[in-house]
């Protein structure tokens, strides 16, 4: 069983990251938001006013592009692992399943609930769609994306670095530093 100090190292290294992964999120959300209503409502109607799904796909696809960049270099920057295909394909599939939920709040919005104007499309596929997908993100780049080792599970990970307290002896920092 971890210790407190375990636990509550966890939680502030997992706010912090939190932190700088919703503040990357909020630039790829303008960018996600701007795209969206320049396609569908710029002008009073923009080039893709009659295809919805398609403008908000291409906005999220803006959007992604701006927060792949800021999550590699800034939020798991302590993530040594090189990129590979394996690494894109993991980013792709995660955010083709986070398009699909977003979309499917703009569809239940647009399409069950008959919802078309511009609140509507902004609260159903920008704030609800967005909420939904960021945090599926976020938990699926920390565990699967963007991992510690490519070839350790995270669960694995933890489980076999978890000292219990009676074995723990506290280490010197001239072995951590000649460590690393």
């Amino acid at each position: 069983m971890p210790d407190t100090t375990d636990i509550r190292e966890f939680f502030i290294r997992n706010i912090r990251r939190g932190g700088i992964f919703l503040a990357i999120g909020g630039l790829g959300f303008v960018v996600d938001a701007v795209v969206y209503n320049l396609l569908v409502f710029g002008g009073g109607e923009g080039p893709l006013a009659s295809a919805p799904l398609v403008a908000k796909t291409i906005a999220v696809i803006a959007g992604l592009v701006v927060t792949y960049l800021g999550n590699r270099l800034l939020t798991y920057r302590d993530r040594k692992v090189a990129v590979s295909w394996g690494q894109v394909l993991r980013y792709a599939v995660v955010n083709v399943l986070a398009i699909a939920l977003q979309l499917a709040c703009l569809g239940f919005s647009r399409y069950v609930l008959g919802l078309d104007s511009v609140v509507a499309d902004n609260i159903s596929g920008t704030l609800i769609g967005q909420a939904l997908a960021t945090g599926f993100r976020y938990i699926m780049y920390t565990l699967w994306v963007f991992p510690h080792s490519p070839s350790v599970d995270p669960i694995t990970y933890i489980e076999e670095h978890h000292e219990s307290p009676e074995r723990a002896v506290p280490e010197h920092p001239a072995d951590r530093d000649a460590r690393d």
